[in-house]
Order: C-alpha cells, then structure tokens, then sequence
C-alpha cells in the first residue's frame, strides 16, 4: 500500500480530511467506510492514545482512505512511533519556527533527507517488491501547524523549510494568540487574512494548506479560496450532531 495524498497534492486535488478523537476502531471503521480521502487519529486533544491509534489504524486497514495522525508536541519519539504504526503524514502542533520545522522533518524522514530512527513495524507491511523504507519519505505528508502569531510571523520561513509538505491551520489556537478567542470557522477579516498569508507562503514554496473546519460549507468556501485540504469535523462531533437533530425532531413533553 501507498498513499495517494502526495498524488492527491501534486494534481491539485482537494482533500477531505476526517478526524478520529474517539478512542474506538469501530467508529473508526464505520469513518473509513465513507469516501474520505484521509483519516485523522488525533493525540493532541481527543481522547485517543498510542494504543488506540493502531486500534483506529487497524480499523481502517482495507478501506481506501489514508490513516494520518496529529502528534502531541514535535518529539522523535511519539512522531517515530506514529508513523511505524503506519501513518502517512503527521500533522504536528506548535511548530512556531524554521528551526522547529526542520526538527519535525528530521523525526519524520529517513536518511539524508531527515534523522528518523529505523523500525517500521506495522508500517513495513506496506511494502511489496520495494521496502518501506525506499519510498516512505516520498509517500509521507510532513504539515507543521500554523496556529500562532510567532508561527504566521515566521510562515514563509517555515514553508521554504525543505520536507516540509505544506501548511496546516489551527484556526483556533491562531485567533486565540491573535486576541479573537478560540472558535472555528472564522468570518474576522483578520483572520481571512491571516489564512490568506499563509495559502499565499504556501503557493509561493510550491507546497499546499490545509485547515480544521466544522461544516462542509466552510471547507468548500476554504477550497474555492485554494486550500488543498480541510477537515470536516470529527467522528465525536458527527455524533452529537446527528443525536441532537434528531432529539430536536423528537422534543421532550409530555
């Protein structure tokens, strides 16, 4: 098995990207069975751990979508693991800085082009005739987040940063540093703007930008703006909207 997303980028294709915080293969199983592109196992704020990460990767195994994964801060050793589980591209919060960008490309890519320590258990059955190893660091999605004033500050550094594969925006965590609050799917002009410098750093280093939406209609409005990739919320959050539509069709009362 590969991964189409490097594919996906390099013919400008749009991404639809899903989210796994709940800690469960099934519901990640029940995900894969739709037509995203890519599934996201969350260790930053879901609920999930490494343990369930595989558990949520092996429920995906046989579907077409990628198993993806966003690490909890940019170390080598949960990133490593991440990806000898399999994953096919890490999306990594906090990366405010050329420096720390070239360290999260370092603990993603083998050698020369990066430091990542060898032993690819789950992710070697990729492999057919070529092993993993030969084709992984031209397969994988290397996304530091772009979710702070420092880090927008430094966007254009971060993004010539050779490895890295392109842009993701925290649109929360970014209004926050930039004194709006936390909240998804931003109308500020600020903020547009903000995302626009980012797209534009982006497009200018040949490399693409994804963000973290809640709704379709607003991951649309993001690709008719040029965004590779968005995520369409996540598995917990179709949950409660599904069970609360239908409690609101069914009120209580007597």
């Amino acid at each position: 098995m590969s991964s189409k997303l490097k594919a996906m980028v390099a013919s400008g294709q749009f991404i639809r990207n899903g989210w796994l915080s709940l800690p469960c293969a099934y519901s990640a199983e029940l995900m894969a069975r739709l037509p995203w592109d890519s599934l996201t196992v969350d260790l930053q704020h879901g609920v999930q751990d490494y343990q369930s990460l595989v558990a949520c990767f092996q429920g995906m195994a046989g579907s077409k979508v990628v198993p993806m994964a966003r690490v909890p801060e940019n170390a080598p050793g949960i990133i490593g693991k991440v990806l000898d589980a399999g994953a096919w591209g890490v999306i990594c919060p906090m990366v405010n800085t050329a420096d720390q960008a070239r360290a999260l490309v370092d603990a993603c890519l083998y050698p020369p082009q990066g430091a990542r320590s060898f032993g690819p258990n789950r992710a070697a059955g990729y492999a057919t005739d070529v092993p993993y190893h030969h084709f992984a660091n031209d397969q994988l999605l290397v996304l530091p987040m772009i979710e702070t004033r420092e880090a927008l500050e430094n966007a254009e550094e971060i993004l010539a940063v050779p490895g890295v594969s392109g842009a993701y925006i925290g649109p929360s965590d970014l209004g926050f540093s930039l004194g709006f609050g936390p909240a998804f799917d931003r109308d500020e002009p600020e903020l547009l703007a903000a995302f626009e410098r980012v797209r534009a750093a982006a497009q200018a280093a040949g490399k693409f930008t994804g963000i973290h939406t809640l709704s379709a209609a607003y991951a649309n409005r993001m690709r008719a703006a040029g965004f590779g990739l968005a995520t369409i919320g996540s598995d917990g959050f179709f949950m409660q909207q599904g069970a609360r539509a239908a409690l609101d069709a069914c009120p209580a009362g007597g």
